[in-house]
This record gives C-alpha cells, structure tokens and sequence, in this order.
C-alpha cells in the first residue's frame, strides 16, 4: 500500500498526544514547510508573492479564526472583517504611539485588541443563537466602519482615513521587498496555524465542539457556556485582527476602512463554507480557490473569442458562479473541500488493494 500505516504505534500519552501520529504526515509536513520556506523564495516572482501568496496566505489566517467561531464553537458571525480592521488599526496605531514598539508586539497587541472587541460583540449569544447571532454579529461590520472613519484619531487625522504599514522591519531585518512580506506572513501564518491546531485538540476545543453540538447538554455536563462562548469570540478576534494586519500591512501597504466592508466578511464565511466546517487544513484550500478562481476566470475569459464575454461582466459571472458552487457544496458535500482532500486521502492509503 502507498501510505502504510502498519506498525505505528503509539507507546506513550506524549506519542498519542502529539499533533501528527504518523510518520508520513510528519514527513510531508516538513517537505511542505521547507518548500514554502526555501524553495518558493528562489523561484517565486514579485506577482506570485504580492498578488497570490500573500492574500492566500492572509484569507488561510482569517478563514481558521472564523472556524474557531462558526466551525468549531457553532457561534455563527458576520463580523469577521470588523474585527480584521480592529486588528489594523490597532496595530497601525500602537506603532504609531509608541515609538520603537516591535512590528511583532504591535501585531500580537492589535490581535489582543481585536479580541477584545469580538468579546463584546460575542455577549449576545448568552441569550440568543442562529439568525439572531448573525444580525447581532453584522452590528459589528458598520458599528467598526463607522467609528474608524467618524473619529480621525484611528487614522492619525488622515483626511481620507487611510492608514499606511510601518517599516517591516524584525531584528534589523528589512521585510519591505515582496519576497520578505511573503516570508514574514508566511511565519505568522504557519506559528497561528499550529495555534489554532492545538487550540482544537485541547479541552476548551472538545467544549467548543459540545457547545456547537447541543448546548444545553454541554451546560447539564458542566461545560460552563459564558466562558466557552466568549473564549471562542476572543480568540477568533485575535486570529482576524493579526488577520487584519498582515492585510493592511503586508499585502496592501495602505488601507482604509471600507476596505474591510461586508463583502470582506462574505468572502471569509465563502471560505469555511467551501473548505469545511471544523476544519484546519480546510482553511487553506478554500483560501486557495477564493484566490486563484478569479484569476482562472479572467484567463479562459481572454482565451475565448472577442466579445463572447464582456469584461464589464465578468466580475457579476464570477459572484454568480461562487453562489452556485456554495449552493451545491450546502447540498451535495456540506463538509466541503475539507471532506474530499480525506476521501483521496483513504483512497491512497489502500492503493492499489482498492481502486
């Protein structure tokens, strides 16, 4: 068989416990991680950093904090780009106000504010869930857009409220070229990831997933619900204010608040839709088709004789084809992209004793 895994043994809790029991996982870890690390610097180009990998990166990131609150906890929100913009300018300004704060200290201070905020918006589902959760949820989005562009001090009296990233600058080294902003997300991402992996297999992640079960089972077996809720609020805040960040900072260089709107929102919940609920490495594959769909669609668009589609067109056939792919994922495969990564998966795994 391909991916055999006869004589792995656990021999010890450590050994059970440990994030990737087999061998070739661990394998195919490390090859992935030391390819992205080593090998996409020296053959990538400044479009695939700037306009592919790092927003892939960046959607991967908001997606996992999103699923920790919807996919994992079963709190549904339609605050995600709130809270990503909380994470901005809270990161824009701590560096801004305290000279010499370190970009890492300022990013991991915008996450903790954005938390903050998530949690506050998060006390309604003490007493209400489901569409009333959304609606709750969806405050946030023009609540956050109106206070960043009311008040000027977010965006230190900019007359157009827009804010620009700091010197990308950890240790003396300068991330300001495409290849280091690509580096730089990249590690954020993949320390969050292995984060948020943990934070699952962990007793607040197995309440997590009693609460999105049946919550009044959880609270008769002693789960207690105001501190999981609010927990799962907080830490999907940090996970989308670093979200946030890394999108004002390392992708976009400047940022306003309307770049965080509704439609923001929307395309991280199209993402845990599509790659899965209470998924990790779902995240990554939704974050990927969200990225490299569109540009898909413009090249067979180009490729197509002249005027069969109208470039004014295009943007409205593609928010077309997402809401048909969602609609059918909802029906036909609701653990999404996720579910069918596992199926090919068990399917190697016997090969060829099963075809």
């Amino acid at each position: 068989m391909l991916y055999n895994e006869a004589g792995q043994f656990s021999i010890s809790y450590a050994g059970e416990r440990r994030l990737f029991r087999l061998r070739q996982d661990r394998r195919a870890l490390a090859l992935l991680l030391a390819f992205a690390f080593v090998i996409v610097p020296f053959v990538g180009n400044d479009y695939w950093f700037s306009a592919i990998l790092i927003p892939f990166l960046v959607l991967s990131l908001a997606g996992l904090g999103l699923n920790l609150l919807t996919g994992y906890a079963g709190q549904l929100s339609l605050g995600s780009a709130a809270f990503m913009a909380v994470g901005a300018f809270a990161a824009y300004n701590f560096g801004l106000r305290l000279p010499g704060l370190p970009l890492l200290a300022c990013l991991f201070l915008g996450g903790v504010t954005a938390a903050l905020v998530a949690v506050v918006f998060g006390l309604p589902s003490l007493r209400i869930k489901g569409f009333y959760l959304i609606v709750s949820t969806l405050a946030a989005q023009f609540f956050v857009s109106w206070a960043l562009t009311k008040f000027g001090w977010f965006s230190n009296d900019n007359a157009s409220g827009v804010i620009s990233a700091p010197p990308l600058t950890i240790f003396g080294v300068d991330f300001s070229a495409p290849v280091g902003r690509y580096l730089l997300t990249l590690s954020v991402v993949a320390a969050l990831f292995w984060l948020g992996k943990n934070l699952v297999r962990s007793e607040l992640g197995r309440n997590w997933m009693a609460v999105r079960d049946m919550d009044t089972a959880a609270a008769v077996i002693g789960i207690p619900l105001l501190k999981t809720k609010l927990l799962a609020f907080a830490l999907s805040g940090f996970f989308l204010g670093i979200a946030g960040s890394l999108w004002a900072f390392t992708y976009l260089g400047t940022v306003e608040p309307h770049g965080f709107d509704l439609n923001r929102s929307f395309q991280v919940l199209f993402i845990i839709i599509l790659s899965g609920l209470g998924s990790i490495l779902g995240n990554f594959l939704g974050a990927a088709f969200m990225v490299l769909f569109p540009l898909l669609l413009s090249n067979l668009a180009g490729a197509l004789p002249v005027g069969l589609i109208d470039p004014g067109q295009l943007e409205n056939l593609q928010k077309f084809i997402f809401g048909a792919l969602i609609i059918a994922f909802l029906i036909k495969e609701p653990e999404g992209l996720a579910r069918l990564w596992q199926r090919f998966r068990e399917r190697v795994r016997l090969w060829p004793l099963r075809y």
